[in-house]
């Protein structure tokens, strides 16, 4: 008998570890697909969000999910207005030809500008520590010229002014900006009126004389996005509901060669929800659970905002709100924000993984308004967010791809948050 039993625990517990490493391999390959070139960073340049959103949406219907719309459909529409970079971007400094995305970024909301050769102007800012040398600075800049700007910091930390706002002061110029360390790309709803670039201080010649530039950006005032909706009806509280989120569109690309693959963030979270919802789609709950995968996020949260203004159902009917954003790894455990204003859920769901050991950690942190719980946490909506830690360092540039990513304990964090569900339907 005692050995009966011994070889049903382990026939339980290999058959649990095929399961996860099948399951990490399922999301590994949704990470894969949706960091692709075939989706073109998923933003805004030849239609990578939308093809994003119809991905999605296939994957909704083959799990057999219910639209809350009556058409069938399970995407939500709205528009937004985006600066977009769908051609040519090239930078030449004396007879050096930089790499876009690696040793230089184009200021998301810059117009576009091009010229074949141009003699360059440096501005050495230094010293601009109030408004008499802001004014001489101001004297030495002219219309249509290319400054480099040296010592751009010492603006911000005296003047407090931004380069956008320095920008702002100044039509048809062309600032080239020195930085050292990591260059952060972003999304812009607006524009300024001159072109600002970021160079990676190390691969710039010494003494730079002369430039070639093209920048093709295009402004796009009412840009069509979706949102991705569908539910798992529930068995015994259909009205109340347990809500999963992640945001699915990344950066898009920056001219034609540069893409950003956002494998981190968020293909995959966006790839774990979708994991959650197959899995809830076999194993309905006693509250109906919820997928909402989110466009504009990296835009300045538009398409949860929409929807949390313009919600399917009364937001009143949501018990519980989980936004995952950059799950790649949870090597060292999960972050969980919004951990001290929802301290009964937390705590639960410590509970849960400490009796398990699921995780190494579950750290708290406070409210932060950088992903898409807070459209909801605005509303009086009680959610958390949870990111992965132990994950790269890659973030909003070219090197976040898939192959970068372990997942590390991702079955782990899914088992939790399966058992965390459950517990909540059953009114804990």
């Amino acid at each position: 008998m005692r050995r009966y039993l011994l070889l049903l625990v382990l026939s339980i517990t290999v058959c649990s570890q095929l399961a996860s490493a099948q399951e990490k391999r399922w999301i590994k390959q949704q990470i894969t697909r949706l960091s692709s070139n075939s989706f073109h960073g998923r933003g805004y340049v030849s239609k990578g969000g939308e093809k994003a959103a119809a991905f999605i949406q296939q994957h909704f219907r083959e799990f057999g999910l219910v639209p809350f719309d009556t058409d069938s459909t399970y995407l939500q529409k709205y528009f937004m207005a985006v600066n977009t970079f769908p051609g040519n971007i090239y930078l030449r400094l004396n007879k050096k030809e930089l790499v876009p995305g690696e040793d230089y970024l184009i200021d998301a909301a810059s117009t576009p500008y091009f010229t074949e050769k141009i003699k360059l102007k440096k501005i050495d800012l230094k010293n601009v520590k109030d408004s008499a040398s802001w004014a001489k600075v101001k004297r030495q800049i002219k219309p249509g010229r290319v400054y480099i700007l040296k010592n751009s910091d010492t603006v911000s930390k005296y003047m407090k002014l931004s380069l956008r706002t320095f920008a702002n002061q100044f039509l048809d110029n062309v600032l080239i900006v020195p930085k050292h360390g990591k260059l952060t790309w972003l999304v812009r709803q607006d524009t300024i009126p001159a072109t600002i670039i970021y160079v990676e201080d190390t691969v710039m010649p010494k003494r730079v004389n002369k430039a070639a530039i093209t920048i093709e950006s295009k402004y796009e005032p009412n840009f069509k996005n979706f949102n991705v909706l569908g539910y798992v009806p529930g068995t015994e509280k259909p009205d109340s509901f347990i809500v999963f989120t992640a945001h699915y569109d990344h950066l898009g690309q920056m001219g034609r060669r540069t893409m950003f693959p956002g494998a981190h963030d968020n293909a995959s979270g966006t790839a774990f929800v979708l994991s959650l919802a197959k899995y809830f789609a076999e194993h309905p709950q006693k509250y109906s659970v919820a997928f909402m995968l989110f466009s504009g996020e990296e835009a300045g949260l538009v398409g949860s905002r929409h929807y949390a203004k313009s919600p399917v159902f009364p937001l009143e009917q949501i018990r519980f709100v989980v936004n995952l954003d950059m799950v790649g790894a949870a090597t060292d455990g999960i972050t969980v924000v919004n951990a001290d204003t929802r301290k009964k859920e937390f705590d639960l769901m410590n509970r849960i993984n400490l009796k398990k050991a699921y995780l190494p950690k579950l750290s708290e942190r406070s409210q932060t308004q950088n992903s898409d719980h807070y459209s909801f946490s605005e509303q009086g909506v009680p959610a958390i967010f949870i990111y992965g830690s132990g994950s790269k360092n890659y973030y909003h540039d070219v090197f976040d791809e898939a192959k970068e990513l372990s997942l590390e304990n991702i079955d782990a964090l899914s088992r939790l948050l399966i058992e965390f569900t459950g517990e909540l339907s059953n009114g804990k």
